[in-house]
């Protein structure tokens, strides 16, 4: 088995985050110029490329869009969030503007509108930290126009095709409401009333009456798609459920007010199309020699939705995007993410499942490394981030990474991660540091009694939660791992729930019934955290931390290092000062995947 240079799996993408102008022609993209992502723009036309930003401090967000003026709005990804800068640039001109400078603030893109294209809706927490208030702003003057107000509560808005704001979510932190306003004139009433267990999640009015599409488990187990009549919360029909899995995103023109697809997760991504000229597209496009065997999302598409952007990629591809042209059925590739990778090189992820000890069936993703050996190989366990979350098939640079030394690479969809049902998520509730962690031990027992894993050679390696269950695997199980990799790892329960972010409030008592309340639970809490319990640790550790990371308690982290070294524990701790918790430096990140593999090398080789 070639060893791909650590480079080729963690560069910066070579393109990425493309979006095509409303007029259909330009598209614009990300770009790395001196260690930072860039926007550049392609003239349609002629292919011309020109760049169209030159930062050489702090990269170009990749949650940047156009304008229906021809206007691109970008702000910098800032390490710290001490002071905002929103950007317009006009591409006729390329002059670029700023339009929005403020201290200490979050802003997000809710709205932007035909009728008004000079005005875009954004929410921003300018007059409360703690809430989200919503403004208009003018993209030419940078006049900056309060439209909603939170009265303390709101969480989610939810705008009609002309972007008025006709629904809002409101949470309580256990129960949440939605509210409905037939216009702006008139006050929102609440319409729906649920319990976190339940959801309902407003995709867009369908322009049919006050009728809206939504994502509802209410009265069921499993997310379907439905329509729901605004003016009094009642469900008017099911247009597509699975009894399989949640339906977990929809596929929606503006344009036609139309649903297109219904999409959700088994072993693989699976799609239910609604629209039979859709289906025939995607169809069509899948026959094509270089998209054979790829998964296939648009990602853009231009006002008049004939040309789209897509993105294309596998379990062993990071991916290419791609332009579409439905009128002429012309596609044109527009970039990679990563052309240094040849596909045949890389490891294919195998859906796994097994029955946890209570009988729950848990699923997962099995990569085993090339070459004729499925037996009695060293394993890394990598539980996902979360816990409400999940891993999907498709290409992770991490998994494919650890693959190609020769590892085999198991992932959990342990309870409580998503996609699979009301009843699978909330057999996870209060069972962080319980019934979660068992899922994680038994899957990698199945490996052994399976035989593909050797016993003696185990790792397991998170991120976040998924460090947690790094740092309480090696606590309470130490007989099964040889050695931990821990990213941005979750330590102590208390100083994460404690440390929340301002705008986290509404979610706190959630938290509390999800995972657990600090004072009430204080005891299970602090049997699980991994601060408190360095005695536990013996096998070496190594561990990445940004110091600019929001959710981390620095010098908690430097103590926990300490009191593990005090016990003569292997600990190599690598502090970033100026990374959060995903290292942005393409510098710091190959840093870091060389230190990894030297760590892995050293305690999971069989030695001769």
């Amino acid at each position: 088995m070639r060893q791909i240079p650590i480079v080729d799996f963690f560069k910066t993408p070579e393109k990425s985050s493309y979006r095509i102008s409303p007029d259909g022609k330009y598209v614009s993209y990300l770009k790395p110029y001196k260690d930072k992502q860039n926007l550049f723009i392609q003239s349609l036309a002629d292919g011309k490329e020109h760049m169209a930003t030159n930062f050489d401090d702090y990269s170009v967000r990749g949650d940047y869009f156009w304008t229906y003026n021809n206007q691109l709005i970008f702000s910098q990804d800032l390490i710290d969030y001490d002071s905002l800068k929103m950007y317009a640039i006009d591409v006729a001109t390329n002059q670029k503007r700023i339009i929005l400078s403020q201290q200490k603030v979050r802003v997000s893109l809710v709205n932007r509108n035909k009728l008004q294209p000079d005005v875009i809706t954004i929410r921003m927490n300018k007059r409360d930290p703690a809430n989200f208030d919503i403004y208009r702003l003018n993209t030419k003057n940078g006049e900056l126009t309060p439209y909603l107000i939170n009265p303390g509560n709101i969480t989610e808005w939810f705008p009609d095709a002309d972007g008025k704001i006709r629904l809002v979510k409101s949470s309580d932190g256990v129960n949440e409401t939605i509210l409905y306003r037939p216009d702006d004139n008139a006050p929102f009433k609440p319409i729906i009333e649920n319990n976190f267990k339940n959801s309902v999640k407003p995709v867009a009015f369908t322009g049919v009456k006050n009728y809206f599409y939504a994502l509802s488990n209410v009265n069921r187990d499993k997310t379907a798609l439905v329509e729901i009549n605004a003016e009094d919360g009642k469900e008017q029909r099911t247009i597509f459920d699975c009894s399989k899995a949640d339906v977990l995103y929809v596929e929606y023109s503006r344009n036609k007010h139309r649903v297109e697809f219904a999409g959700w997760e088994e072993a693989k991504p699976r799609k239910h199309f609604l629209i039979p000229g859709i289906e025939r597209i995607y169809h069509n496009l899948q026959q094509r020699q270089q998209l054979k065997g790829n998964e296939i999302r648009v990602i853009d598409r231009d006002s008049a939705e004939n040309k789209f952007i897509l993105n294309t990629y596998t379990d062993r591809n990071p991916g290419s995007y791609y332009l579409y042209e439905n009128s002429t059925d012309k596609l044109t590739k527009l970039g990679d993410m990563n052309s240094s990778l040849v596909p045949a090189d890389l490891c294919s992820m195998q859906p796994i499942a097994y029955k946890a000890r209570d009988g729950l069936l848990i699923n997962g993703y099995l990569t085993l490394p090339l070459g004729e050996k499925r037996t009695n190989l060293p394993v890394v366990v990598m539980p996902h981030n979360g816990p409400w979350s999940r891993d999907s098939w498709g290409y992770d640079e991490q998994v494919q990474f650890l693959a190609n030394r020769g590892y085999a690479v198991f992932q959990v969809n342990y309870r409580g991660s998503t996609g699979y049902g009301k009843a699978f998520r909330s057999a996870g509730f209060k069972q962080v540091g319980g019934k979660i962690q068992d899922d994680i031990t038994d899957g990698v027992h199945w490996l052994i009694n399976q035989k593909i894993a050797n016993p003696k050679k185990i790792a397991i390696f998170g991120g976040g939660f998924g460090g947690f269950s790094a740092l309480y695997g090696v606590s309470f199980h130490p007989e099964l791992y040889n050695c931990a990799v821990v990213q941005y790892g979750l330590i102590n329960f208390f100083t994460y729930i404690k440390d929340a972010p301002p705008f986290f409030k509404p979610y706190l008592k959630m938290t509390y019934e999800m995972v657990g309340n600090p004072e009430t639970d204080a005891d299970q809490l602090r049997a699980i955290s991994p601060v408190f319990h360095t005695d536990k640790i013996k096998v070496p550790l190594i561990i990445f931390q940004g110091a600019k990371d929001q959710r981390a308690n620095i010098s908690e982290l430097n103590q926990f290092v300490r009191e593990l070294r005090k016990r003569n524990v292997d600990v190599k701790y690598f502090l970033k000062p100026n990374e959060r918790a995903f290292f942005r430096s393409e510098h710091t990140r190959m840093e870091m995947y060389a230190e990894i593999e030297k760590f892995l090398d050293n305690n999971m080789r069989v030695k001769p």
